[in-house]
């Protein structure tokens, strides 16, 4: 297969992968991991030696580097220290702790020479946020677990990153020098090149940025064009430093106050889904029988004892004495599944330690795979009933959360509370959350956008977002930036006000579904002001949905309320709608009529 038409079909499982996972709830690196393997060793459609040859190894390095500086954007300094102590634990203890726990299981369970088990152990202390998250949510876990399990897998990302870079750099020192003074002085060297190209490309980004010496419009790519030339640069000065470069400029740039980071991330994260896609079907294609048929016996013992040794002693140790029940402890010492970032480092750096002549280095790829697959199937089956036996889940319904602080909207939140739906209403002006705290509902004070938010708002209570200001453009922002937060089907904003086609309308692939059958805010606010309320009212089997419509011919059904929690319609209700549901409504108060509100 020529290498165009490669490109095209790895883009076509990777991407799709995503899709379908997002689709069907379901793991997006195992689908991937499938759709690779099904490709490559399996049908043979894909040989990416065969179609890209020796540009093989520096399309995926330049993937890394890119995916290594989007995990050092995600460390700041701040944020660590806001984290809380059980996190610092983890990270300060935690991660040398299980750098040295997991290297000595590479080298005595799966047999690898030491200087593989060093960086294997390294990258091993990623445990993948991208992979954590989505199980949280779906186990709905109690709010202080789940912070301390996200904020260790943001922070031990770029941390396992530099630990396997460095352990790297160790492995070549040995390798190429010729004295241990020799070696020393390599790694020193390699440190400090890397580290001054990183720090200074980052400080001289952030001030061209903040001195406004490059345009809007052009950030993105000089940002991008940097990161190429930062990684070739300390490349080309010490072989394999650029990594390490890379990210730490990311590190910089993430500690400095710029005002363009936000949309510097919403482009990483972007870049980040389409290479880990890429990168991770091309791992897997290249992946041969041969080393499908080295998962042995071995190789399972070594991914157990990863799962049920050195991960709990990790966590156990380091939080020792921390105060944390020793259920919330058991449940952090189980959860730790392995993301992409992790086969994407050891596919490449396997591939380095095999040039160096250390051949079980290709065994790399094979071993981060059996994990990953190992991890994520065990702890995406457990974590759900694992949590309710230790009585870790949230007991209360999902609730909502508005933002923008109208009258309408504090109505709106009232309706819910009586029918004990949790609400909040969100605003970043004081003044509009007054009539919200005159009416006893709960609010917050701030810029739902901002980063301050994931340190101080608990989201875990809320699983329905409704994006409810005067501003359009606004609503769509949130929807859109929430919707990876919540589901995309979770995320729901007030009709826009102009629908008309051109070029002023808003790309409909921006936002969130429409609430209230797509009503406008301006109806909103109009039909408030003639009278009209919410109502929550309760079908029974002698009172249907047909009944409550014959005698409120006005309502416009705006969604129900089961024992799953609150779920609105984005369009017209459904014909039949079960007994026993509730019903949320919004009509006139002098035609209020039904079999009673709840």
């Amino acid at each position: 297969m020529d290498p165009v038409t490669t490109f095209a079909l790895i883009g076509v499982l990777g991407i799709g992968s995503q899709w379908l996972a997002w689709r069907f709830q379901l793991p997006a690196i195992v689908l991937m991991l499938l759709a690779g393997v099904l490709a490559g060793p399996l049908t043979g459609l894909i040989d990416p030696e065969a179609s890209f040859g020796f540009l093989l190894k520096p399309i995926i390095a330049v993937a890394v580097a890119v995916i290594l500086f989007e995990g050092g954007l995600t460390l700041n300094l701040k944020s660590l220290r806001d984290a809380g102590p059980s996190v610092l634990r983890l990270v300060m203890i935690g991660a040398p702790l299980g750098w040295l726990l997991s290297a000595i299981s590479v080298h005595y369970i799966a047999g690898l020479s030491w200087e593989t088990a060093i960086v294997f152990g390294g990258i091993m202390i990623v445990t993948g946020p991208t992979v954590v998250t989505p199980l949280l949510r779906q186990a709905r876990m109690e709010p202080r677990v789940a912070r301390i399990l996200k904020w260790e897998a943001i922070v031990n990302d770029p941390i396992g990153a530099l630990a396997a870079v460095l352990a790297y750099e160790m492995v070549v020192a040995l390798r190429t020098s010729t004295t241990v003074g020799g070696a020393i002085w390599h790694v020193f060297l390699g440190i400090a090149v890397a580290s001054v190209l990183g720090y200074l490309g980052g400080r001289v980004i952030a001030w061209a940025f903040n001195r406004g010496k490059v345009p809007e419009y052009m950030k993105v790519p000089v940002m991008f064009g940097a990161l190429l030339a930062i990684y070739a640069a300390s490349d080309y000065i010490l072989h394999e430093s650029g990594l390490l470069a890379v990210t730490i400029m990311g590190v910089v740039l993430a500690n400095t106050h710029l005002p363009s980071l936000d949309e510097i991330r919403r482009f990483k994260e972007h870049a980040t889904v389409i290479l880990v896609s890429g990168v991770f079907i091309l791992l897997a294609a290249s992946l041969t029988m041969a080393e499908l048929a080295s998962i042995d016996l071995r190789i399972v013992l070594f991914v157990a004892i990863v799962i049920f040794i050195a991960r709990p002693l990790t966590v156990l140790l380091s939080l020792m004495s921390s105060g944390l029940p020793w259920t919330e402890k058991s449940m952090i010492a189980w959860i730790g599944p392995r993301g992409v970032v992790l086969v994407a480092v050891s596919g490449l750096f396997g591939t380095q330690l095999a040039e160096l002549g250390i051949e079980d280095g290709r065994s790399l790829t094979t071993l981060s795979f059996a994990l990953v697959a190992g991890t994520v199937v065990l702890h995406g089956f457990s974590i759900g009933p694992l949590a309710r036996r230790l009585k870790l889940t949230s007991e209360a319904v999902p609730g909502l959360l508005i933002v923008g602080g109208s009258r309408w909207a504090v109505n709106l939140a009232r309706a819910l509370e009586k029918a004990e739906i949790p609400t909040m209403i969100v605003d970043r002006n004081w003044f509009r959350l007054r009539a919200a705290r005159e009416a006893g509902v709960k609010v917050y004070h701030g810029e739902i956008l901002s980063e301050t938010v994931e340190h101080t708002l608990d989201l875990s209570a809320y699983g329905v977002v409704l994006a409810a200001t005067d501003n359009d453009g606004y609503n769509a922002l949130v929807c859109t930036d929430l919707g990876p937060e919540f589901g995309r089907r979770q995320v729901f904003q007030v009709g826009r006000c102009d629908e008309t086609e051109g070029r002023a309308a808003m790309p409909v692939t921006i936002g969130g579904r429409a609430f209230g059958s797509g009503m406008p805010y301006e109806d909103f606010m109009r039909l408030e002001a003639a009278g009209w309320a919410f109502r929550v009212t309760r079908l029974t089997e002698e009172f249907g949905l047909d009944d409550y419509l014959a005698l409120n011919e006005d309502a416009r059904i705006l969604g129900r309320i089961n024992d799953s929690g609150l779920l609105f319609y984005d369009g017209k209700p459904p014909e039949k709608i079960p007994a026993g549901t509730r019903i949320l409504a919004f009509h006139h108060k002098d035609k209020d009529r039904g079999s009673g509100s709840s």
